[in-house]
């Protein structure tokens, strides 16, 4: 690799793009042909010589480990919910746009957190801070973090802790359907769970989010929207979503269009 083709990399690097994302955007947009594998090897060969490329790494070279049942103490029951048994084959298919999963990043001992919302198909995502997790201030959070995006919210998907008690506000508000997971059952909001793992590499769980600025967040989610993802051929989230409110207005106008007198 060239001086020039290592600065490049390395600059990707510590904008917390993976090697995988790295070297398919080199392919598809610099055409470039560099494995993930090599950049992994630079990364290795890098920390060996006491650099820090590494720290960028989502885990840093740790082993994943799993929320435990005992974490997720205390999922009540709420009023009115709609299971996810009842959600649309189609959002299973993610074959759609409009489709969005919803939760919380925790701050230590609790306090603040972020609201995290994730578009299922585009893995767009948009996150507000919070300074408690009550249902009152995260329903707030999420109807305002989704307005600019309310023609493209179908349906929400949540966990079933008390702060989406107020699913109902969210459905009235933004003309969607909002469906609740079962208990102890991550796995139901996949995309949510391994985009909260993308923002603790900028926020670990020594974090207080009382002390993180909305501006912080938002620096951080359009860094995270323009990562090129492997799942979309290294196209990147805020690209597609773009393009589906263009879409969308466009389709609004020839409507309104056909309506004139």
């Amino acid at each position: 690799m060239t001086t020039a083709l290592i600065a490049l990399i390395e600059s990707k690097l510590t904008t917390k793009w993976s090697p995988e994302q790295v070297s398919g955007w080199l392919r598809e947009d610099q055409s470039i042909d560099i494995s993930y594998e090599t950049i992994y090897q630079h990364i290795w060969s890098d920390k060996k010589n006491g650099g820090y490329l590494f720290q960028h790494l989502r885990r840093k070279g740790k082993a994943y480990q799993s929320r435990s049942k005992d974490k997720q103490a205390g999922r009540g029951f709420i009023k009115n919910r709609i299971s996810i048994d009842e959600r649309p084959h189609v959002v299973d298919d993610k074959s759609r746009m409009g489709d969005w999963e919803i939760d919380l990043v925790i701050g230590k001992g609790h306090s603040g957190a972020l609201v995290t919302i994730v578009e299922r198909k585009t893995s767009f995502t948009v996150s507000r801070r919070v300074d408690d997790k009550s249902a009152k201030t995260v329903t707030a959070a999420t109807i305002a973090s989704l307005a600019p995006f309310k023609s493209a919210v179908l349906t929400i998907t949540a966990d079933n802790g008390k702060e989406f008690a107020y699913h109902e506000q969210m459905t009235e508000r933004l003309k969607c359907d909002v469906y609740l997971a079962d208990p102890y059952c991550s796995w139901q909001r996949g995309l949510n769970e391994n985009t909260n793992g993308l923002l603790r590499q900028y926020w670990p769980k020594s974090t207080d989010f009382k002390k993180v600025s909305q501006s912080a967040v938002q620096d951080v989610i359009v860094n995270l929207n323009n990562r090129p993802r492997k799942k979309l051929n290294y196209k990147t989230p805020a690209k597609l979503m773009a393009e589906h409110m263009v879409a969308i207005a466009a389709q609004g106008l020839c409507t309104s269009n056909l309506n004139l007198p």
